[in-house]
């Protein structure tokens, strides 16, 4: 091993990052490639570098951009559907928790009244009554059918309009 440098050399490097090695340099440096170890290995390296990348940019395959704009395009369409269902989530919950409380809430107010209202006569009778024509008229002298009509409807105005104001509000976010 030498640690002198050939002159020639510099004139293969060039030939060689010019693509012009072997077949469009000088004849003269091409016999002294073939003379000369250190630039016979130059060359032999080089030509090994060069079909190493050739190969590589033949193998690679880049995507086409209008794939690329699609992915983009169905990525930013994904994170809009994601925060649009996190409001309606919200506004679900909170329509779901206000409803079990109302349930809860006049569950314990007719526990307090009395507790006829869990046997299975009560139930059997009242669904009896509710399949009758004559049922408004009885539930507006007692006034006891009335209740149920009152507490759904408070409880649905109530969920629509408490789910409405949170999503509203989570909108803005």
């Amino acid at each position: 091993m030498t640690l002198t440098t050939c002159p020639h050399e510099k004139e293969i490097r060039q030939c060689i990052a010019n693509g012009q090695w072997p077949d469009a340099c000088p004849p003269e440096l091409r016999a002294h490639v073939s003379a000369c170890r250190a630039c016979g290995d130059l060359a032999l390296v080089s030509a090994a570098f060069q079909q190493a990348r050739a190969q590589a940019l033949a193998a690679a395959r880049p995507v086409p951009p209008a794939l690329v704009l699609w992915r983009a395009q169905l990525r930013r369409r994904n994170a809009a559907l994601e925060r649009i269902g996190r409001p309606l989530l919200g506004a679900q919950i909170f329509a779901l928790v206000s409803a079990l409380t109302a349930v809860a809430g006049f569950a314990g107010f007719e526990a307090r009244r009395g507790a006829n209202w869990l046997t299975w006569s009560f139930w059997h009778e009242w669904f009896v009554s509710a399949t009758h024509a004559n049922t408004l008229s009885s539930a507006s002298a007692t006034g006891a059918g009335w209740n149920w009509v009152l507490l759904a409807s408070v409880v649905a105005a109530f969920a629509l309009l408490g789910g409405a104001a949170i999503y509203l509000v989570n909108d803005k976010q």
